[in-house]
């Protein structure tokens, strides 16, 4: 019977679209706090050993294991081009999936799942020339606090990670 369970707990999921919306995995990186889309995290786990790869970005460190599949890990601090710092036991990888590509990003801390509702999220600050950083979807306001939310996407898909990628 506990399957059933489980089985009609995805159907939901599945049925209603809505489930994940306005959902976000909140993490620290060096003294902030982000968000990204919680529909994209499959799991987080903790910080194992990372097999380097190499001629790669700095920012990719390299690919783990993760039951059989193998995944590549960027640091996310690196992306950003923040000071690297040594990983501890707060360190985590958040695994998320894009269009069926598994990537594992290094941050500091998770903190937790935060509900921020579209009216609470406003436009990325633009940059030199009018430009939004790209990384960025907005900022979602809660309470008096602001959590960066990130594009996913853009994170992840541009020409270097989309060659290494497609080398894992």
């Amino acid at each position: 019977m506990a399957e059933d369970q489980v089985v009609d707990m995805e159907d939901d999921l599945y049925d209603d679209e809505d489930t994940m919306k306005d959902k976000y995995l909140t993490f620290h990186l060096a003294g902030e706090d982000y968000g990204i889309d919680i529909a994209f995290v499959t799991e987080i786990i903790g910080i194992q050993k990372i097999t380097e790869v190499p001629d790669m970005p700095d920012f990719v460190k390299g690919v783990i294991n993760l039951r059989g599949k193998v995944i590549p890990v960027m640091d996310v601090r690196l992306r950003f081009h923040l000071d690297e710092r040594d990983y501890d036991e707060r360190t985590c990888i958040v695994v998320v999936d894009i269009n069926g590509t598994a990537v594992g990003l290094v941050v500091d801390q998770v903190n937790e799942v935060a509900d921020i509702p579209e009216a609470d999220v406003e436009p990325p600050p633009r940059t030199t020339k009018g430009s939004s950083s790209r990384y960025l979807k907005g900022m979602g306001k809660v309470e008096e606090q602001v959590r960066i939310l990130l594009n996913v996407d853009k994170l992840l898909y541009d020409e270097e990670i989309e060659q290494i990628v497609a080398a894992a």
